[in-house]
């Protein structure tokens, strides 16, 4: 990954998925640009990104008209070009992360798939005018969108649409040698995770069941997310890769 300039969309904290990923990254001598929420989120995570990056943190909130467009341009005059991408974006309001699906609300419906995945799609358009030699962009889906998980609810469905449009964004950018690709990890720790209600049960359920007899870490996505990024998986594209240690071989439901 050396040379290689990339965007981290996500990090919130040392917990998040996207620390682990942009470790491995970092560890490959990537370069790396991040992007906050908020001047309040900002400041929050500038002390970690100083550890992996020298370019200032770039605020765009996915949820606004513009702010996306805006990022690429920003990026477009400063930097000039990007090799790759990781959108590790999703919310939902944690009150409707627990009890029945039915009781979703509209406005958290709509909230939830506009920044879990149609970000994602936005995103992607802005990318093909910076990927000029070509590229890589990974987002992040979990099993819940195949299976039914208890109080996974909306994004369950959020995620599903991502992973359709992960195939379909992959078949639009191709001709532009730009491959898509998600990993759908198993249940980890992070502090998005810990509004899920029961949570802890989810990770003890996997944990149980799984081949290996363990939850996934932040390495073990860090180091697929890794490699899906570098020219070592140059023919793969609009696949979703499962990072769960096994966890997905027999039915999720306890």
């Amino acid at each position: 990954m050396k040379g290689k300039t990339g965007l981290i969309m996500g990090l919130a904290n040392k917990f998040s998925i996207a620390y682990g990923i942009s470790e491995s990254l970092k560890n490959r001598e990537a370069d790396l640009i991040f992007t906050s929420q908020t001047e309040y989120f900002k400041n929050k995570i500038s002390d970690i990104v100083s550890d992996f990056s020298n370019h200032e943190i770039l605020l765009c909130d996915v949820s606004n008209d513009g702010d996306i467009d805006n990022l690429f341009d920003i990026i477009s005059s400063k930097i000039g070009r990007l090799d790759f991408i990781v959108h590790s974006l999703a919310f939902s309001d944690k009150n409707e992360l627990s009890g029945k699906y039915y009781d979703t609300s509209r406005s958290n419906f709509l909230n939830a798939m506009n920044i879990s995945c149609y970000s994602f799609t936005e995103v992607c358009r802005n990318a093909r005018k910076l990927m000029t030699d070509g590229g890589s962009i990974v987002t992040l889906t979990y099993y819940g969108s195949e299976k039914v998980v208890p109080n996974y609810n909306v994004m369950a469905l959020a995620k599903a649409a991502l992973e359709t449009s992960v195939r379909y964004l992959a078949e639009d950018l191709g001709e532009f040698g730009i491959r898509v690709n998600a990993i759908s990890a198993g249940p980890i720790k992070t502090l998005a995770a810990s509004g899920v209600g029961e949570f802890s049960k989810i990770l003890e359920y996997e944990r149980n069941r799984s081949p290996m007899k363990r939850n996934v870490t932040q390495k073990d996505i860090g180091e697929a997310c890794a490699f899906l990024l570098s020219d070592m998986s140059s023919g793969i594209t609009g696949e979703i890769l499962h990072v769960d240690c096994g966890s997905n071989i027999i039915g999720v439901k306890f």
